[in-house]
């Protein structure tokens, strides 16, 4: 049965050292689920931000996986908790790699694993560049994994300027939606917490949303940080400051069910053409 369950986002910033970053997720996670979380979000790119070339060695498939894979196994097994981490780096063939989102259990099996579709190619005015569909390819399904809470609808960073993706997600039953992102700085500063306060109202449903922040050392690229969770009237009930770190919020079903029954948005959904 649902329940309401503490979860935790947690906030980094990830390099090109892949040994460092997993150090840095297993001690955040090992704070977060030590502090309560019963699901710890991990933010896109967790374990790696720097050249596609220098990417390729730390591609793992799945779902047999590496050394990647087998440090969010064993958070998961130690502290008995879920894993949801964002932008795991899955091979697709051709050198090219899947930015995946995935589900590990209490029990170390891989739940579930999202492929993100939309693909984040643009010349930023500060000079960044991103070109996500060199070296990626994208997915082309929406995934739903089940969480103490219930239905989790799961996405990656650049998804969440599509709204019609988030509204088939809560067709399939979520009530919660994670948004894990590595949200550059000159964008997020403007359009992050908009956004995804949008998802949450129009919606109804939480949106957890982990994130890096920072300077990467890759290209001038920067992250806006600011993880958070927006509850499904759209309020923000847990940010992170700056720097690495996590914040633990509430995830209530029957809140999501209050909000749909007394304003019935969803319920009211008409067809045109």
């Amino acid at each position: 049965m649902s329940q309401t369950t503490p979860i935790a986002i947690v906030q980094m910033c990830a390099t090109a050292d892949v040994t460092a970053n997993l150090e840095t997720t297993r001690e955040l996670s090992d704070a977060a689920a030590n502090a309560g979380a019963r699901v710890v979000f991990l933010p896109e790119a967790f374990a790696y931000i720097g050249s596609d070339r220098d990417r390729q060695p730390w591609l793992e498939n799945l779902p047999a996986g590496g050394p990647i894979l087998e440090t969010c196994r064993e958070i998961a097994q130690a502290h008995r908790v879920d894993i949801v981490a964002g932008g795991f780096p899955e091979r697709a063939g051709d050198n090219r790699s899947y930015n995946t989102c995935i589900h590990i259990d209490p029990n170390g099996v891989l739940a579930a694993r999202y492929r993100k579709i939309h693909l984040f190619d643009v010349d930023l005015a500060d000079g960044t560049r991103l070109l996500e569909s060199k070296a990626t390819v994208p997915g082309v399904e929406a995934v739903t994994t089940r969480m103490p809470f219930g239905t989790l609808g799961l996405s990656v960073c650049y998804d969440v300027r599509f709204p019609a993706l988030y509204q088939d997600l809560v067709d399939a039953g979520s009530i919660a939606l994670t948004i894990p992102s590595a949200f550059t700085k000159t964008t997020g500063q403007d359009h992050w917490h908009v956004l995804l306060r949008a998802r949450a109202i129009e919606c109804q449903a939480y949106v957890i949303a982990p994130a890096q922040h920072g300077a990467h050392g890759h290209r001038n690229r920067q992250s806006f940080g600011h993880a958070l969770v927006v509850d499904p009237w759209g309020r923000i009930v847990a940010e992170c400051d700056d720097g690495d770190g996590f914040a633990i919020a509430s995830i209530d079903p029957a809140e999501v069910e209050r909000v749909r029954r007394e304003l019935p948005s969803l319920a009211n959904r008409r067809t045109w053409h």
